[in-house]
């Protein structure tokens, strides 16, 4: 890989695992087309976590909000190790997607609970949402019809999985914390999912990559629907060996 996308697949490798092995099940030749992207939304999901103050956290989410703007605009990008590759994969429509992520992020920073399921829901599709769909265009381009319902359904599973460790930091990532709020937010997650799974046809085949970051949605979801407890103590259960085996399947039979 060119050096500054081996750099960003370092970053994932460190900071987003299961997107890692989601773009290493990927062929070759797509990898440096994802690994920017998911770099990216590494940095900006810890900025928030990277400084005590919230000024200098919001700096950091602001850098990227401009930087993206100017790539947007087609000006030079910045002298950054995320920023320089990104540059090379996105047009103005992407680059409009991940400002948004940026922008979205600033709940982290803030620590306010949300003020209900819609104001949830929409921070989900936002970072989430707005990171598939910009894969999907990165790999060609797939519907937004598909890509953002998958997006939200993935955003629901990795929100629960986060929620323990969110709680112990001091946010308030669930609306309702009562085992029947979180086993309706999974099952609203799983709706998600089989929308966009009843349109897996309309994906091309080129962009089909882009879904293997879904690898453990599903039964991260089904767990907390089986066990929504777990959303607010210890963790959801992790079945490691069984979705990797499952990732390997679908990369090889070009399924999500």
């Amino acid at each position: 890989m060119h050096d500054g996308v081996a750099a960003c697949a370092g970053i994932v490798r460190r900071g987003d695992p299961d997107r890692f092995l989601a773009v290493m099940a990927a062929p070759a030749r797509i990898r440096g087309r994802l690994f920017p992207l998911y770099a990216f939304n590494v940095e900006v999901a810890r900025a928030p976590w990277a400084a005590p103050q919230e000024g200098i956290a919001e700096i950091r989410l602001q850098w990227w909000r401009d930087a993206l703007e100017e790539i947007g605009a087609g000006r030079a990008a910045r002298r950054h190790e995320v920023a320089a590759p990104l540059s090379r994969l996105l047009d103005a429509d992407s680059a409009r997607l991940l400002g948004e992520i940026a922008a979205a992020r600033r709940w982290d920073v803030r620590m306010e609970p949300f003020a209900d399921a819609d104001q949830l829901r929409e921070y989900l599709s936002r970072t989430s949402g707005n990171l598939l769909v910009a894969a999907g265009a990165a790999l060609g381009g797939a519907p937004e019809a598909v890509l953002r319902p998958a997006g939200l359904a993935q955003g629901v599973a990795n929100w629960l999985r986060a929620a323990p460790a969110l709680r112990r930091s001091g946010r308030f990532p669930l609306v309702d914390e009562s085992p029947a709020g979180v086993r309706a937010l999974a099952e609203e997650g799983l709706d998600h999912l089989s929308a966009a799974r009843a349109r897996r046809g309309d994906v091309p085949g080129r962009a089909r990559p882009a879904l293997l970051s879904l690898w453990r949605t599903r039964s991260a979801l089904q767990a907390a629907r089986r066990d929504p407890q777990s959303a607010l103590g210890e963790g959801l259960p992790e079945r490691p060996l069984r979705d990797r085996l499952g990732l390997a399947w679908r990369a090889a039979v070009g399924s999500w």
